[in-house]
């Protein structure tokens, strides 16, 4: 009697579905709290040796030079249209309803405390983050930093601290530059198309204004720093499996920093503002 071909496309069972799904959710568990347990000690052993760049302070002024003076362009240039466009809705949705002037306190709350920290964050986490996590990576891959253990030379005091420490001072800077670029973007867009006088625009900037606006701005900045260049060099020290393991290791570097940088604001806005 010849026997039945067993058929393998059978579709799973729904306790089957039920089972592969509750695997699936408890190893990625698994693999998040992993993640974050050694992300956490990395961070400390970090910590440890930041109050140590000064010994080596060419170090930092170089990643200081890199992050902040080469990122200029980029940031100019998002902040203008940043700006721009801050002031188009103003007059659009505003416009029939409130003075012109006051198109300058809605660009200059807007911008101070949450588009310029959160944009520049986004774009230097893109830019920066992602070359510091290819740069360290391909350091691990090719084993240089197991080398610099074997001459006794500490990578967290001569890689990543000054990374660290360069990133948390430089994006406060950028951000004050990033919101006085989107301002003067938001003057033109209502000067040439409103022939709105800039004495009344920034009138309308200084309305409102309080020091707690631009403090949570840099408070904001000093955390995205915090992280943009800690994911960046955590993903990188961490990399295997030679040039694909650094690409995905500089992929979830971009991503992690954007997915903190958002969650992290959402936070420091709710302890300082609310």
């Amino acid at each position: 009697m010849k026997k039945q071909p067993i058929n393998t496309n059978r579709p799973l069972s729904f306790f089957a579905i039920i089972d592969n799904l509750v695997v699936g959710i408890g190893k990625f568990v698994e693999s998040t709290i992993k993640l974050n347990i050694q992300f956490i000690a990395f961070m400390w052993e970090t910590a440890k040796h930041m109050p140590f760049v000064y010994k080596n302070i060419r170090f930092t002024i170089e990643q200081m030079y890199i992050i902040g003076i080469t990122s200029l362009p980029l940031v100019a240039t998002t902040s203008v249209f940043t700006g721009g466009v801050v002031a188009i809705q103003s007059i659009t949705q505003f416009g029939d309803y409130l003075p012109l002037r006051y198109v300058g306190t809605l660009v200059g709350k807007t911008v101070m405390v949450e588009l310029g920290p959160v944009l520049t964050a986004l774009v230097i986490a893109g830019r920066v983050g992602a070359a510091m996590t290819a740069e360290i990576g391909t350091m691990a891959v090719t084993e240089q930093l197991d080398a610099m253990k074997c001459l006794n030379l500490n990578p967290f005091r001569f890689l990543v601290a000054p990374r660290v420490v360069a990133g948390m001072l430089m994006l406060p800077v950028l951000t004050i530059y990033s919101s006085l670029v989107a301002i003067l973007g938001a003057l033109g867009i209502v000067y040439f198309l409103k022939d709105l006088p800039p004495s009344t625009f920034f009138q309308g900037v200084r309305l409102f204004y309080s020091n707690l606006d631009l403090a949570a701005g840099l408070m904001k900045s000093l955390v995205f720093g915090l992280i943009i260049s800690g994911f960046g060099c955590f993903f990188g020290y961490y990399s295997t499996h030679g040039a694909d393991g650094v690409g995905r290791a500089t992929r979830s570097s971009v991503v992690a920093s954007d997915i903190s940088i958002l969650i992290s604001g959402f936070i420091v806005s709710h302890f300082l503002l609310s």
